[in-house]
């Protein structure tokens, strides 16, 4: 099923990044630059990075100039996460691309790529929790209440897999279609955010 395909290399993604566990180590993508393979390590990797940002950001000693620089690069990740998801959705859009929509098509409320983008964020969540139920020195209640929470995530795990692999499943016999709206973010954009276009003038 494509939930297990893409979850597998998002945990590769993940152990990868774990090695060396620096947000400032260099990336290298391990599949060929025109595949999927690609698309989904690739986005994974930007969320593991993020997720370690957010972590640092939250460091009640970091000065306030690191703070600023950390909020600059979440922008910029957050970007290119979006990037990232709009590729993975031309991807099953030129897949799909002949498939005829039944007249009793209904749309989903998210593209396949967007209920991909929570399947990896899911990822992390499930691999940092599972290394509080592991942590060495963790109180026992720690570790508890820890993989009560890891077994609610991994509950989720599984629904959302196959809520993904039975969406694939509609849109490729008709069932479903697809539409897909672009990004419409205007903080990054110097003809939308005021406080960019007005330093213009």
């Amino acid at each position: 099923m494509f939930s297990n395909f893409a979850f597998e290399i998002f945990e590769e993604s993940i152990k990868k990044y774990h090695v060396i566990d620096d947000v400032y180590q260099p990336f290298e993508n391990p599949y060929p630059s025109d595949s999927l393979e690609h698309l989904l390590y690739r986005k994974n990797w930007i969320d593991t990075v993020q997720w370690h940002y957010e972590d640092i950001v939250r460091d009640p000693d970091i000065a306030p100039v690191d703070a600023l620089d950390l909020k600059r690069k979440i922008d910029a990740s957050n970007q290119d996460r979006t990037d990232t998801v709009e590729y993975i959705d031309s991807y099953f859009l030129n897949k799909y691309k002949d498939v005829v929509a039944k007249e009793s098509a209904t749309i989903n409320s998210e593209s396949p790529a967007w209920a991909i983008d929570r399947l990896s964020i899911l990822a992390l969540k499930i691999y940092h929790m599972q290394e509080e139920v592991d942590r060495d020195g963790a109180s026992h209640a720690h570790k508890a209440k820890c993989q009560i929470k890891l077994d609610v995530l991994l509950e989720q795990k599984k629904d959302l897999s196959l809520a993904i692999d039975q969406l694939l499943s509609d849109i490729e016999s008709g069932d479903k279609y697809m539409k897909v709206y672009k990004q419409m973010k205007m903080y990054n954009d110097e003809e939308l955010n005021p406080v960019l276009y007005q330093q213009k003038k």
